[in-house]
């Protein structure tokens, strides 16, 4: 199905291309070019048909086709039911070992428009942006299409400030939706997740950003400079996952999983595992922003723990792993310090309700700490 719609409004900040535009020149040499996407569901290609007629395949494609003598890698990073705040914890891991030359961030759905989800996001960004390649990078913006939720606001302010192109899909997609010439349910069966129509829509919005850039590739563009200063606190741009390949936690009752992790989908692995009531695993964790991610589950009735920092009974943070959403297991984040005391911290996470009937264990899957 054929939707008349005005991609060029897509580009809501132009930004610096020349990273862009020295990504093409290469790949018009034939080198060989890595493209990255890190985001949400829609990225990892939730609803569309197949895993080729997800937006971020179609933009990769259009490499492809585009630069015909250069030989391609497509490295998708998308995680469903994550925010900016998991993925600066995991991009090196999951991304930037790959050392791409260009990266499309996306997760302006997933993301709150909040300050809190502003410094995360910054964190993320500026993780990219300073990587040893200094890749090209492009920062999407999706929004929900049945009352416009979208942290586009705050993540567009980061690209602002960093010079950096942005696309989004408010002024074209949902613009669209919202006068009634493209029938929501016609690409998007939940309004949040586009189906195949509503990925190829994404896909053309970013494309005609990219034909752009294309268009102007004899056109000298002035060096970016260096990376400017932050304009949020900035405290998650070093962030670490602690998980049983790299920490040592004191463990009472639980078991280390040692199942191997071969994909980025794969998210439930290298943590640790408990059933029994009054277990506890004790971290020493250094830093000022701490938060516990473990599995919530939509299988019921799961246990239920509490997690406790440095001794403070009287704050301590419960982790009910029963699920209320109906899409599956989520790899939940918790938040148990924001913008604390930079220093050595104990955390300790003890089961304090379990049932006979539990039809899953607790499975705490990471410990993400970071500092400013």
């Amino acid at each position: 199905m054929s939707y008349q719609i005005h991609t060029e409004k897509g580009l809501v900040n132009r930004g610096n291309w020349r990273r862009m535009k020295d990504c093409m020149r290469r790949a018009q040499g034939g080198d060989r070019i890595t493209i990255g996407f890190i985001g949400g569901s829609i990225t990892q290609g939730a609803v569309a048909e197949t895993h080729t007629t997800c937006y971020a395949y179609l933009v990769f494609d259009w490499w492809v086709k585009k630069f015909p003598k250069s030989a391609f890698t497509y490295v998708n990073a998308g995680i469903g039911g994550t925010t900016s705040q998991f993925g600066v914890s995991r991009v090196q891991s999951d991304l930037l070992y790959s050392r791409p030359d260009a990266v499309f961030v996306e997760f302006s759905v997933n993301d709150e428009n909040t300050e809190f989800f502003k410094e995360t996001y910054e964190g993320l960004v500026r993780t990219i942006y300073d990587a040893p390649l200094k890749p090209a990078v492009t920062l999407i913006h999706n929004i929900m299409y049945d009352h416009g939720k979208t942290a586009q606001e705050i993540h567009q302010a980061v690209g602002v400030h960093y010079n950096l192109p942005c696309v989004a899909m408010q002024p074209v997609i949902y613009a669209e939706v919202k006068a009634g010439r493209i029938p929501n349910r016609e690409i998007t069966p939940d309004d949040l997740h586009p189906n195949t129509a509503g990925h190829a829509l994404v896909a053309s919005v970013i494309i005609d950003y990219l034909e752009k850039v294309y268009a102007e590739l004899s056109i000298e563009e002035p060096a970016p400079g260096s990376m400017p200063g932050p304009i949020t606190a900035n405290h998650y741009q070093n962030s670490v996952r602690l998980q049983n390949g790299n920490c040592d936690p004191l463990l009472e009752g639980w078991t280390v999983d040692h199942t191997p992790q071969r994909l980025v989908l794969e998210g439930f692995r290298n943590g640790w595992t408990s059933k029994t009531k009054g277990a506890k695993i004790t971290f020493e964790a250094e830093g000022s922003e701490i938060a516990v991610q473990y599995r919530k589950t939509v299988h019921h009735p799961a246990p239920i723990a509490s997690a406790v920092i440095d001794g403070d009974i009287r704050h301590a943070v419960t982790l009910d792993a029963n699920f209320e959403e109906d899409w599956g297991d989520c790899l939940f984040m918790q938040n148990l310090i924001v913008h604390g005391e930079n220093k050595k911290h104990t955390v300790e996470i003890t089961l304090t309700e379990t049932h006979e009937d539990d039809a899953a264990e607790f499975y705490l899957i990471s410990l993400i700490v970071s500092h400013e």
